[in-house]
Formats: structure tokens, sequence, C-alpha cells
């Protein structure tokens, strides 16, 4: 009798409140893990001889620059492809501060378009782009899922810079527009198959396919250049399910989301520009809100719309809401 009296109690808070009704946790397909709990830790293998270092050059169609794969991937002064494509960078941008402080356009790229697995930051707001160090910082602004490491590494990030630091990225990044096209949002009943490498979505070789079920799938348009070149020119695909972008449309207008974001969903003052960005990130930014994970300044404004949708709400938000010209 107690048993049935939990499940009629839990059953009603779940009605209730919408943020309770994930039953297994954080989305995985979100925030770049299987779908599930955590997997229980592999037991520790000796560490084996370090490989010897990739020197071959690495080329980008119609470009000619030529970097290592060390270079490339360096923490501390990473690939800048496009040199023209940007103003001048800070050094907290191109270089970081060592030891804890990766250089910004590691993981952002010198554009700010970033990557699914982390977030466009270019066309945000000075005062926004601050705002949300300050919640990294103090706390206010954490993950959901505890192994999403970019966040993790946010928050350290965030504690170390100094405030100058911080505004000198705000106002660099906020000086470079977000444009179209960088993520091209696909209605599907199928995705690509794919590993998932640091966060992120790539697909495999050989173009098999898998149903997508109740997902957004996003992947590079081409996995080497993003994966082992990262070429901030090279976009996106988000494979969304089959009708999600009418429902997305019309739950955008039962929430009124333009009378803070903007008509066009491009952004009003500080609040921020959401048009065109990533549904992966979009879902992660609701999911982490609706939870309580992120609770910064002006989170308040989104509590309340966020408080009692669904999975579904959530992922249909996103796809509409990326699939919009920025």
């Amino acid at each position: 009798m107690k048993s049935v009296r939990g499940i009629v109690i839990a059953g009603a808070v779940c009605v209730a409140s919408a943020a309770l009704c994930f039953a297994e946790g954080p989305p995985g397909w979100a925030y770049g893990f299987p779908p599930g709990p955590a997997a229980p830790a592999a037991p520790a293998a000796a560490p084996a001889a370090a490989p010897a270092p990739d020197t071959t050059p690495r080329h980008l169609p119609g470009n000619n620059l030529e970097f290592t794969r060390a270079q490339i991937a360096n923490g501390f002064g990473p690939a800048d492809w496009y040199p023209e494509d940007h103003p001048q960078m800070p050094d907290i941008v191109a270089h970081g501060k060592r030891p804890d402080v990766r250089a910004c356009s590691l993981c952002h790229y010198p554009n700010g378009k970033g990557r699914a697995e982390n977030a466009g930051v270019s066309g945000l707001s000075t005062a926004y782009f601050i705002q949300q160090m300050m919640d990294f910082r103090n706390g206010d602004r954490k993950s959901a899922e505890p192994r999403k490491g970019t966040t993790n590494a946010m928050i350290t990030f965030a504690k170390v810079m100094t405030d100058d630091e911080i505004k000198q990225a705000a106002e660099y990044f906020g000086a470079i527009k977000w444009t179209a096209p960088w993520i091209k949002v696909v209605e599907s009943k199928t995705a690509p198959k794919t590993r998932i490498q640091g966060g992120l979505f790539l697909a495999l070789e050989g173009n098999e396919k898998e149903p997508l079920g109740q997902r957004i799938i996003e992947v590079p348009v081409n996995a080497e250049a993003t994966e082992v070149l990262r070429d901030p020119h090279s976009g996106f695909i988000a494979y969304v399910p089959v009708g999600s972008l009418k429902k997305g449309e019309a739950l955008a207008k039962t929430k009124q989301c333009a009378v803070c974001h903007g008509a066009d969903l491009k952004g009003i003052g500080p609040v921020p520009s959401i048009a065109g960005r990533s549904p992966s990130y979009l879902m992660r930014q609701m999911y982490d809100m609706q939870q309580g994970a992120r609770k910064g300044l002006w989170t308040g404004l989104m509590k309340p719309v966020v408080a009692n949708l669904s999975e579904e709400d959530l992922l249909v938000l996103s796809a509409y809401v990326a699939s919009q010209t920025p």
C-alpha cells in the first residue's frame, strides 16, 4: 500500500513540476554523453608511453597557412587559421594565462563561433558576457551534469582571470557579429551513427544512420576539419525530430520569448541573442536553469518560463531557435 501511495505522489509531483520528470537525469545528447547514468569508472591502466609528436604540416583548402596538430591544439597559443577574420586578439584570448587558463580562442575559436560541446560567444553584449563570468566565479552557474568538463573548466577560468582580463575578452567577442551560416537545422527521422569525443558527437565513417527518436544530434559538417584542424569556418548540422520546428515556433510564441530576446530573437540590450545558436547548448542552458544549476543574476527571468516544460518542450524550443537566422 505504501508503494502504491508513493507512486501516486511521485506522479502528482511530476505533473506539477516538469523539472522532476527527467527520470534518467540530464539528456545525454545535449551534454555530450551516452544516454542513461554514468558508467562505473574503469580500473586504472598502466600509463602508456607518450606517442611521438605528430609533426605533419596540416592545411585547409584555400588557406596558405600550415600548422602541426600540436600547434593547432596548443592551449596557450592555438592556431589562428584566419587572422583577417577578426580584430586583434587580447592576450587572454590568444594565449590564455598559464598554468590554469587556456586561450579562449582554443575552444571558442578566434571568431567566437564555438562548437556544440561549448558555446558560441561572439555577438554577446559586454555586460552579459561579464555577468556570466561572474556567475561562474561565484558558483551561480554550474552544470546539471557534473561530468560536463567545459562548464567545470569555465568555473576554474573565471576564478583565476582578473576582472580586466574578463572585460577584454567580453569586449573582443562582443565586437564580432554572430553570423550565419554556422548551424544547419534539418528535420529528420534518422541521424548519423556517431562516436563521442570530448563531449562532441562525430559522425562515423560509412554514412550509417540510426533512428533519431526524441533527440537532437548535432555533428560537424566535416569531422576532421572540426576535431583535428579546429577550422573556424567549418560548421555543424543539427538533426532534429520531424515537426519540431513548427511545435517550437508555437511554443516560443506561447512563452513570449520575443518579449525579452527581441522580435527576431536577436537580443535586446544585455539580454542575449539566441537565434541561430547551437541547439545542444540552448537545451543545456534551459535544463540547467530548470534544475537550479544555473541561477545567476538574470536567470530569474528564465526560471518561470522553463519551470514546467517537458524534455520534448525544451527540445522543440531549442530546435526552432537554432533554425532562425541570426
